[in-house]
């Protein structure tokens, strides 16, 4: 442990993580290495943001490629890199039109006020409200965390932004119900990452779909966490034959660096004009240079798309044959491709710090969920690593 620099961190930094005692300082692929050079299994991977693993080189090379060439101008101008991405997620996706930001925050906000705008031009300018579920988690900004179907996270920043009503996930009856003459729009994420990988069944988000056509209201996809392959598809709503009107995009986008992405159908995007929506540092060319280069590697044969329906499968398993051997400690096994959660009986911190004593970093959500969201590059042997390590772990207790 580097005492020094986590003095300095506490001393100087706001008290807004618990941090663990680790000083990260170098990463490739699957591993990282801590200041004193002790050595990391990710099973983090940033929150799945570092899809690619850690310092891929085509990111990488992208990076320092445009970072030569032009790192920063307006978007008062056309911007090359930005136009390529756009064209990638558009000629890949439900959208016909992108918009970029900072963060999934941003992509929230952004998709918040695009709902309310197509509604109040196309529909009823009384209509501003956005339905969410139970256990949604979008963001941390205002309306955001507004828009966030959890007290927790709520709790001390009040008055919310009015506009939001929370229904249970999963439950497209309460959806149907909870509408009335001020709904703009159903905003969702396909599957739920804060509030504990939670899957929904077959159906629901097509009778949510079928919900949002019969009213007239837009339905808005948070893929911030399921985009970027994480679940074996390029974009979760894939796995449901169901397509949203708009979507937001982050985490994984970026292969590490910073960006946040709106996208949207024609027809809806055409709402936001020339002053509705703007950001000075969203889709500048060194971020876009290096989503640009994360998407192609991604869409490359398909390669890391079936890699991860196959590894995550095979993830599933070794957790499902850990959860029989262990069924005092372990409730549910849940997940799909490499977005996976282990609810336990317990609080998850402790397995989260002996984790990371032995060598191997993993996240813990709703207190008692397990999340292993690695890069989709992970091995079978690096799972086994980890699973291993739960076992030795569980039997330890």
């Amino acid at each position: 442990m580097d005492k020094k620099l986590i003095d300095e961190s506490k001393k100087y930094l706001m008290n807004t993580y618990n941090r663990a005692p680790i000083v990260l300082r170098k990463g490739r692929g699957m591993k990282v290495w801590d200041s004193t050079g002790k050595e990391y299994l990710d099973f983090v991977g940033g929150i799945a943001v570092n899809c690619l693993g850690h310092c891929h080189p085509k990111v990488v090379i992208a990076l320092q490629k445009q970072a030569q060439r032009l790192i920063h101008v307006s978007n008062l101008y056309h911007i090359e890199p930005q136009i390529r991405l756009a064209k990638l997620l558009v000629e890949n996706s439900f959208a016909d039109k992108a918009f970029f930001c900072n963060s999934g925050a941003e992509a929230i906000e952004g998709a918040i006020k695009l709902a309310r705008k197509y509604a109040k031009d196309h529909v009823s300018p009384k209509r501003y409200e956005i339905i969410t579920a139970v256990g949604s988690f979008h963001g941390r900004t205002l309306a955001a965390l507004s828009a966030t179907g959890q007290e927790k996270f709520q709790k001390g920043f009040e008055p919310l932004v009015p506009g939001f009503r929370y229904v249970p996930f999963n439950n497209a009856d309460a959806v149907r119900k909870a509408i009335n003459a001020d709904t703009c729009a159903v905003m969702l994420e396909p599957i739920q990452g804060e509030g504990g990988i939670r899957v929904p069944s077959g159906n629901y988000l097509q009778q949510v779909r079928q919900i949002c056509d019969e009213n007239k209201l837009l339905l808005v996809f948070d893929e911030i966490q399921t985009g970027m392959g994480r679940t074996g598809k390029l974009f979760a709503y894939e796995h449901f034959s169901v397509q949203p009107d708009i979507m937001a995009l982050a985490k994984g986008l970026g292969g590490g660096a910073p960006i946040g992405a709106l996208l949207a159908k024609e027809h809806v995007a055409a709402a936001f004009q020339p002053g509705a929506h703007a950001s000075t540092f969203g889709g500048n060319p060194l971020v876009c240079a290096a989503a640009a280069a994360t998407i192609e590697t991604l869409l490359e044969d398909g390669f890391l798309l079936d890699h991860c329906r196959r590894i995550g499968k095979y993830f599933t398993d070794c957790l499902e044959k850990l959860k029989k051997e262990y069924s005092s400690y372990i409730i549910e096994v849940r997940g799909l491709g490499l977005m996976l959660g282990m609810e336990i009986t317990q609080a998850g911190d402790p397995i989260v710090e002996s984790c990371a004593k032995m060598g191997i970093l993993i996240n813990c959500t709703s207190g008692n969920v397990l999340r292993f969201t690695p890069p989709l590059i992970v091995t079978e042997k690096e799972i086994d690593h980890l699973i291993d390590t739960l076992e030795e772990i569980f039997g330890s207790q």
